[in-house]
């Protein structure tokens, strides 16, 4: 019997990866954290294709793209994200790949590149994938859709405690201005916007606790 597919979209820190990551375990399913994918992009752009100013070189970047691999690897109990051969799950979590992740991502070539990988893993089912595009674009045939928000204090109060748990100095005026320009870039790009599936479930976990939130989303799912 095949396993489902399930896509959770939603806003920066309402918790899709960690969420989706427990959801995986306890259905059985593979998770494929699709925003760090796109970090991972983002981060061999800013290493790689900067010109002498150290802003990306949007042009040198996509004729490179050819050059990224990209792997998921399991150690212990997590799927790391290594960028040909290396680990960079802490690397993607830095402001300097988190002010450039929206703008990298609203690339068409940058979402084709990732477009197929993330479909041909799906179409094998027992599947989830978390993102800003899953229900609408990438998995528009999913068999469960949820949607993920709350408000953007409280997700400037989760960015803000995951960075200093990663060791990255910030500050929470300098966390709540790159969530609003996220929202505002993913929302209004042309190419795949952040938005609801008509069909998604919505989810506002703003007063709720990820235990909860996981809960909330199984209770939709039927047995399998």
């Amino acid at each position: 019997m095949r396993k489902p597919v399930i896509a959770i979209d939603g806003y920066s820190s309402t918790g899709k990866s960690s969420i989706s990551k427990v959801i995986a375990k306890k259905l059985g399913l593979v998770h494929m954290d699709t925003g760090a994918l796109y970090r991972g992009v983002t981060y061999f752009a800013n290493t790689c294709c900067q010109n002498e100013s150290g802003e990306i070189n949007l042009q040198a970047f996509i004729k490179n793209l050819n050059q990224i691999k990209l792997e998921f690897k399991q150690i212990g109990d997590d799927l790391i994200l290594f960028l040909n051969g290396k680990d960079i799950s802490k690397e993607i979590r830095t402001n300097e790949v988190s002010a450039n992740v929206s703008w990298i991502a609203a690339q068409k070539e940058v979402r084709d590149f990732l477009m197929e990988t993330q479909r041909s893993i799906a179409a094998q089912g027992g599947v989830i994938l978390d993102g800003r595009d899953i229900g609408t674009v990438v998995l528009p045939n999913a068999d469960y859709k949820f949607f993920l928000t709350a408000s953007v204090e409280e997700r400037t109060n989760r960015r803000f405690l995951e960075l200093t748990n990663l060791g990255i100095q910030t500050d929470e005026k300098t966390v709540r201005e790159n969530l609003i320009s996220r929202d505002k870039t993913d929302s209004e790009r042309e190419v795949a916007p952040l938005r609801k599936a008509d069909d998604a479930i919505l989810i506002d976990n703003t007063h709720l606790n990820k235990n909860q939130t996981i809960e909330l989303i199984l209770s939709y799912i039927d047995d399998f």
